[in-house]
């Protein structure tokens, strides 16, 4: 798993360790993990053209470092100061290897062949100050691979925001932990690739991070797997309230995601019954109202609903229900906060960004700027576990931050397709009926999901929201191993 702090828990766990160490021994520890890094992108070293962008903060002062070791080894390394001040002992150390400062920085990142960014920290905030802009600008029109260290500067490193210009980085090397911006859009699109360095600091954080990334064996470690004394019903029913006479895609598309989710039988209720039947024999089919339509032990309510009267009352029906509900797309937009809160069963909400903004009464704009404040405010407000899609989806728990926010690293641009959101909520559904909570429900089926449409996607070509649940079976296999 892959966990990420805030910026003042990373502080004070550095400030620990420093406090054991030889004065400058942390920060050469990363400068040389971060020349390690460089040297590996550069595979020739000796000869190699290094630019150092060089704020006042420790990041330059890391850069400095590591721009000294790679001119020990034969680098041509120019330091290009953007900063108040800069670190005396660095800049010493890389003059001293044989570097020196540019006379212009717009000729040598011209001819550069790696541009280390360490013109702000993890605690900058607002995006790349005017005089760095033109020099940030031109790293990036450049042939040069482009390095951040610790963070791509402009990009805030608690929140993921980015609030201004901020220079997109090829890899960013962090050092000790990631830090919760390199793994939630939209900073993770600048971050590029990501690699950790080790520095000592796993001692001395707390065992609960802000942020968390499932990856294969933590997912494989939540699936369901039923015991030899399983039948339909102890695996578990999950009931489907979707589609509509506009939409009926959108039950076939919920039912073929609940099939796929562990589940020991899908109930269908709705006026899609004869699309989903044709579809899948093997689901159950109602005509509703859902609480006439048997026992089943979670509830997904709104693919595809339609704003009517009977929309409504199949919302308000499922809420009053006391097994786990997940609610998307049309449900969200029926949803009454004050009912959502009094549940005492767990409730999963699925909005995408434009669905979240409408819920926090927000521009679809902040939201997308926000991801991270947005999908936790959601939890807080409507006292729901909140899984907020998009090109990076987060899950976050109404729990006052006392669980990390989950950030779900699968996933593909080709996502973006009709009737996607609708297979999630299915295979979500399902999880939860068969007894996963909803924060583990809504990680897993994301997870899966990104999973399935990238194998789909790796052909090259579009894809289609069925054939994402087709690839479902093959998603789950890949995590198991």
């Amino acid at each position: 798993m892959r966990t990420a702090y805030s910026v003042e828990t990373v502080r004070a766990a550095e400030a620990e360790l420093m406090a054991r160490l030889p004065e400058g021994a942390l920060m050469q520890r990363a400068a040389a993990g971060l020349a390690a890094a460089c040297a590996g992108l550069l595979g020739r070293v000796y000869g190699a053209r290094v630019v150092l962008l060089v704020g006042s903060g420790d990041n330059g002062g890391d850069a400095l470092y590591a721009g000294a070791r790679l001119a020990r080894r034969g680098a041509s390394v120019a330091v290009v100061p953007l900063g108040s001040s800069t670190h005396e002992g660095g800049l010493a150390a890389v003059l001293g290897a044989g570097g020196r400062i540019a006379d212009d920085p717009f000729e040598v990142l011209a001819v550069a062949d790696l541009v280390l960014d360490g013109i702000t920290g993890i605690g900058g905030r607002g995006g790349l100050r005017p005089d760095a802009v033109p020099v940030a600008r031109a790293a990036r029109g450049s042939d040069a691979v482009i390095v951040a260290v610790d963070l791509p500067s402009g990009a805030e490193a608690d929140s993921g925001e980015v609030r201004g210009e901020a220079l997109h980085a090829d890899a960013t090397v962090t050092f000790g932990t990631y830090k919760p911006g390199l793994l939630i859009d939209p900073a993770r699109e600048y971050a590029g690739t990501l690699r950790l360095v080790g520095i000592g600091l796993e001692d001395h954080l707390p065992s609960v991070p802000d942020v968390e990334a499932l990856q294969h064996a933590d997912v494989a470690g939540l699936l369901p797997a039923p015991a030899a004394e399983s039948d339909k019903y102890r695996r578990g029913v999950v009931g489907v309230v979707a589609g509509s006479a506009r939409y009926p895609g959108a039950a076939v598309l919920a039912v073929a995601g609940a099939l796929r989710g562990g589940a020991g039988a899908v109930r269908y209720v709705g006026p899609g019954a004869e699309a989903v039947i044709a579809r899948f024999p093997e689901a159950l089919v109602h005509t509703g109202p859902p609480s006439k339509a048997g026992r089943v032990q979670s509830w997904v309510v709104g693919p595809g609903l339609g704003d009517g009267t009977g929309a409504a009352d199949a919302v308000r029906d499922v809420l009053d229900s006391d097994v786990p509900v997940l609610v998307d797309a049309d449900g969200l937009r029926l949803l009454d906060a004050a009912a959502v809160r009094e549940r005492g069963a767990p409730t999963l909400l699925t909005p995408h960004a434009g669905e979240a903004a409408a819920l926090l009464g927000v521009a679809r704009e902040q939201v997308e700027a926000a991801r991270l404040a947005s999908v936790r405010e959601l939890a807080a407000r409507f006292g729901a576990t909140v899984l907020l899609k998009g090109s990076t989806t987060l899950v976050a728990a109404p729990d006052g931050g006392r669980s990390p926010v989950r950030v779900n690293p699968m996933g593909t641009p080709w996502l973006a397709t009709a009737g996607s959101g609708d297979v999630l909520s299915g295979l979500a559904g399902s999880l939860l009926a068969v007894g996963l909570d909803a924060r583990d429900a809504g990680s897993v089926a994301a997870y899966l999901h990104g999973l399935a449409a990238r194998r789909v996607a790796s052909r090259g070509t579009p894809i289609t929201s069925y054939e994402v649940a087709q690839a479902l079976a093959g998603a789950w296999h890949d995590v198991q191993g």
